[in-house]
């Protein structure tokens, strides 16, 4: 479905607003001094022969322009409400022109007493700026294949400025690339969104709030490998709350650990493949490639890393060449077509992003700000708290896998997981993106992935403080296995709290913008 605003002039919805200073018109007014209520000449440029030509100069002709009379008056210092200059019930042909022009971002070009379209302000008697927007909350839909009656109106307002006659033209900007003219055309229309309502920073960004992060294949294989991840621990934890990895029943945890991870993988497919699809990702096979190997790539290479010094070592930790083959198979038998029938799963379901905002096509110039608004110490004071949550508990597990000493007490992990983990992990990035989207910073996608990812950094950091303070491995096999091994378990977490705490800002970020007008 495609919209154009129903009290926009009809030569103005064409396309997105662009402002054009490509060449400056004569107006009939040779003084451009006027009284209030005084008609001030207003030309579109190539538009519709049928309406009254004006008589071009050489250059204006070789330039290709053809100045007509535009049928809006805006008499001087006269302000109008919802003029109607016609109605029209537009055919098929003409819906189906429409949605081209507005397919190929065509845009009008028109002049107001010799100034391109821009500001509507005078200085005493004179005109020294002109600006034409599209009220957003008067829009008509152009559906494929349907007449559509159309009423088109226009709002005059004026207003005073202190900018002389004589610099009226240093306003206009000399830059008219398409991109540079809409993100001014973008900018003036939050200026008169300013002027009907007093808005704080972070409703001022509703236009670009939701619009699609950078590196998005990228982004939705994390949060499908981090959905896989989040539902492995909470399958591993409900087998240990059943009693199945009780203290005798060595290796139970590992193969649980494997097995799972197998059968949970098309919940990874599933979950990227819709996302990246929602984001109007086109290579979903690629997508899908890239999530396999998002997670399992670094993870058989450390495994393949740390076996061959095993071997080199001459150790028991080298595994037979038969359990490799087993593993292999079980990835390639079992992992590897879940993860494929999840993708087409998830391609097929045709879900559509839900925005409460209508999101403009080219984001705004994110402004300065203080090096403590970056995203490492946001990360910084997104992880420590989740971490100095779960601190006490990281010491029992680590001497329960790296000493001799059992755990047993899953049900107070469980809790830790859940409740200071995930709960604290989801509240803190709310919090942070909260704190950002004020500041007129709305890339936010992939800050809140790595603030509630950062916990993972922090696990890993306190891997450090044990080896050295609280353990007495020593070697390189030893050290190779240890902070190999762990490098895994807290990438994974990474990917896990990173999906979290990107659905909790989600959820949060739709929430605060559904309960604004924004359209």
């Amino acid at each position: 479905m495609k919209s154009i605003g129903a009290n926009f002039p009809a030569v103005l919805i064409l396309g997105v607003l662009v402002l054009s200073c490509l060449s400056h018109v004569r107006s009939d007014a040779s003084d451009h001094r006027y009284k209030e209520g005084d008609p001030v000449p207003l030309y579109a440029n190539k538009v519709d022969p049928q309406p009254q030509e004006k008589t071009e100069a050489l250059g204006e002709v070789l330039n290709g322009d053809r100045l007509v009379s535009a049928p809006y008056k805006l008499n001087f210092r006269e302000e109008k409400d919802s003029s109607v200059v016609c109605k029209k019930k537009l055919s098929k042909d003409e819906v189906a022109s429409f949605r081209k022009a507005v397919d190929k971002d065509y845009y009008f070009q028109m002049y107001y007493d010799d100034l391109p379209i821009w500001g509507l302000s005078a200085n005493k008697d004179r005109v020294i700026e002109i600006s034409a927007r599209m009220d957003p909350h008067s829009l008509v839909d152009l559906p494929e294949d349907k007449e559509v009656d159309a009423e088109f109106m226009y709002t005059a307002k004026w207003k005073e400025t202190d900018t002389p006659f004589e610099k009226r033209m240093d306003t206009i900007p000399c830059n008219d690339s398409h991109e540079g003219l809409e993100e001014r055309f973008r900018y003036g229309q939050d200026e008169e969104a300013a002027d009907d309502q007093e808005e704080t920073g972070w409703k001022y960004i509703h236009g670009d709030v939701f619009c699609f992060p950078k590196y998005k294949s990228h982004f939705a294989a994390s949060l499908g490998s981090g959905a896989q991840l989040f539902t492995l621990m909470v399958f591993i934890f409900m087998l240990a709350l059943v009693g199945v990895f009780y203290p005798y029943n060595r290796g139970a945890l590992f193969t649980d650990l494997v097995v799972v991870y197998a059968l949970t993988s098309g919940i990874a497919g599933y979950v990227a493949t819709s996302f990246y699809c929602q984001l109007e990702g086109m290579n979903w096979i690629r997508n899908l490639l890239l999530t396999v190997c998002l997670f399992c790539g670094p993870l058989f290479l450390i495994f393949y890393f740390l076996n061959t010094v095993a071997v080199a070592y001459n150790t028991t930790a080298t595994l037979p060449f038969g359990t490799i083959v087993v593993i292999v198979l079980i990835w390639t038998l079992v992992t590897s077509p879940l993860l494929v029938l999840g993708g087409i799963a998830g391609k097929n379901s045709k879900a559509e992003f839900q925005a409460p905002c209508r999101t403009t096509k080219y984001p705004r110039e994110i402004p300065p700000l203080p090096w403590y608004r970056s995203a490492v110490p946001q990360m910084a004071m997104a992880g420590f708290l989740p971490f100095s949550a779960i601190y006490i508990e990281l010491y029992y597990i680590f001497a329960s896998v790296w000493g001799h000493r059992i755990y047993t007490i899953y049900s107070i992990l469980f809790i830790v997981f859940i409740i200071l983990l995930i709960i604290v992990t989801a509240f803190i990035t709310i919090a942070l993106t909260y704190f950002q989207l004020p500041t007129e910073d709305h890339e936010w996608w992939w800050r809140s992935f790595l603030c509630g990812g950062s916990t993972g950094i922090f696990i890993y950091a306190y891997c450090l403080y044990y080896y050295y303070a609280r353990s007495d491995m020593s070697g390189f096999m030893q050290t190779s296995f240890f902070f190999g091994y762990v490098a895994c378990i807290c990438y994974g977490f990474f990917l896990m709290l990173g999906m979290v705490g990107f659905r909790a800002s989600l959820l949060f970020v739709r929430h605060i913008y559904r309960s604004i007008k924004c359209e």
